[in-house]
């Protein structure tokens, strides 16, 4: 800094010190200019600004009342009540229902997540007891105030279940082959031999000879259905209840287009 170096320039001209001592006193007087500039820097600003705070005013002196109503306006809507500012207007309380007990005030909006900045009042009393607890006192207000609408909250919306278009084979599937249609169901246009398996979150069609295995609803759907166009599978399963070939040879419907359903924990077959 110029001013610096005009006196850094004065002191080497008239002192008898030596380099050194020269040096580290420059150096002091730097660090002290160093200190002087940080502490004319401003740490804080004071500054006006226009918040929403909500304003409680208090119709009557009875606690016991207003806890069991707040508790209702937080089952109404309790994302509001959750660390909420307030100021507690009491200079509307009626003069003739006794002294109010503030701490108790308070400790019962704190039990409902509402948190006082301060109070509002002209009671000697009520302003004595907030000052004794450390508590801003404003004057009354002559301002406009709405009154607050607390809406019922909304019950989440259920998540709609994923729909996958059918799958359609037009091949024939063969043994040790796996086709599975998630999400949805399994239309087969084409023999299936025995060794192959069909599998499907849905229903699941073959109109052909069903000579392998079928499996549907596998993810547990109770109305999920089997239509074959010549049963002879190997086994028949709907929701994990199932049928084997041992089975399923002693239906009279053995070889025939059948229609497969669930009931219960009984697999049902019947003539299509």
């Amino acid at each position: 800094m110029p001013a610096y170096n005009l006196r850094a320039c004065g002191v080497l001209a008239i002192s008898p010190l030596t380099f050194s001592q020269r040096l580290n006193k420059g150096r002091i007087r730097q660090t002290m200019s160093q200190a002087d500039l940080l502490e004319q820097d401003p740490v804080f600003q004071l500054k006006g600004s226009m918040l929403a705070i909500t304003v409680m005013e208090l119709a009557h002196n009875d606690l016991e009342r207003l806890d069991r109503q707040l508790s209702e306006k937080v089952a109404q809507a309790p994302a509001f009540f959750s660390n909420t500012p307030l100021v507690l207007a009491l200079d509307k309380l009626p003069d003739g229902e006794g002294e109010l007990n503030l701490a108790e005030l308070m400790a019962v909006c704190r039990q409902h997540g509402l948190r006082t900045l301060a109070i509002r009042a002209n009671r000697e009393t009520d302003i004595s007891a907030a000052e004794a607890l450390d508590l801003p006192v404003l004057p009354p207000s002559g301002a406009r105030e709405r009154l607050i609408e607390l809406a019922p909250a909304k019950p989440p919306k259920p998540a709609e279940p994923e729909v996958k278009p059918t799958r359609i084979i037009n091949t024939p599937v063969r043994g040790g082959q796996q086709v599975y249609a998630q999400g949805g169901d399994l239309i087969v246009l084409a023999p299936v031999s025995a060794g192959a398996e069909l599998l499907a979150d849905g229903n699941i069609h073959v109109y052909a000879p069903m000579r392998g295995r079928a499996l549907a609803g596998i993810k547990g759907n109770l109305s999920a259905r089997i239509f074959c166009q010549q049963m002879g599978a190997e086994l028949l399963s709907i929701a994990g209840q199932y049928k084997v070939a041992e089975d399923l040879r002693r239906d009279p419907l053995w070889g025939q287009a059948v229609h497969v359903s669930l009931s219960g924990d009984v697999l049902n077959i019947t003539r299509l």
